[in-house]
């Protein structure tokens, strides 16, 4: 009754079980320093609820992928093909957290083919050069760069009207990008190109624009963090 199970378990790849778990118990403790990395080496209000959890869940499941394959080539193509298939909608929008995701596929695999030095060293290069890339962008100077400012007001508000007042009290100058319906037509999300007052003010610039009748949203950021 049980032939097949045990078929499947020894056609299977020539590690113990306690090994197994093992290694994902590693590759998700591996995972937790990976999101903490992200975390201290990023802005917070630039960190989205999940991405840290995805970073940890993905170090778990390449490294269950990596023992899975095993030196079966044929094992590799197969879990390529398959995994193909799957279509992710999400746009990851700073190039720094594709970095990040990048480095936690690597934990993992590396964790799943047990080669716990690269896994260890990379965590601790990679978090030093985070750690001081960091430093070397921290600026308060926000009316030196161009920002990215995206506003989200209901479709009865006069966007020109609405933030007339706030945009000549904290902008040297602003240039909208794009104008696009949200929320099925019942909201209107417009993209603006500014460039903020000396001395700058970004954080009363949001609370003010999020304070007016009619602003469903209101998001702030450097364009330079978006051109790297």
């Amino acid at each position: 009754m049980f032939d097949w199970l045990r078929q499947s378990l020894a056609s299977g790849p020539k590690v113990p079980p306690g090994e197994v778990l093992l290694r994902l118990v590693i590759a998700f403790a591996l995972g937790l320093v990976v999101a903490a990395v992200y975390r201290q080496s990023r802005p917070k209000e630039t960190i989205a609820p999940t991405f840290p959890t995805t970073l940890v869940l993905l170090a778990i499941l390449i490294a269950m992928v990596t023992q899975v394959i095993g030196d079966n080539v044929a094992r590799a193509f197969s879990l390529v093909g398959a995994l193909s298939i799957v279509r992710f909608r999400t746009v990851v929008r700073d190039t720094q957290d594709t970095a990040y995701v990048i480095f936690a596929v690597v934990i993992g695999m590396a964790v799943g083919a047990n080669d716990l030095l690269v896994a260890v060293a990379g965590i601790g290069v990679v978090g030093v050069a985070s750690f001081f890339l960091r430093l070397g962008k921290e600026s308060d100077e926000w009316h030196d760069v161009d920002s990215r400012l995206s506003l989200r007001v209901g479709v009865g508000h006069d966007p020109q009207t609405l933030f007339q007042t706030v945009f000549g009290k904290y902008l040297q100058r602003h240039e909208i990008l794009s104008v696009a319906t949200a929320r099925q037509g019942i909201a209107i999300e417009l993209n603006y190109k500014v460039r903020l007052r000396d001395p700058a003010a970004p954080t009363e610039l949001v609370k003010e624009l999020n304070q007016i009748e009619g602003v469903q949203s209101v998001e702030l950021r450097r364009q330079e963090e978006e051109s790297l």
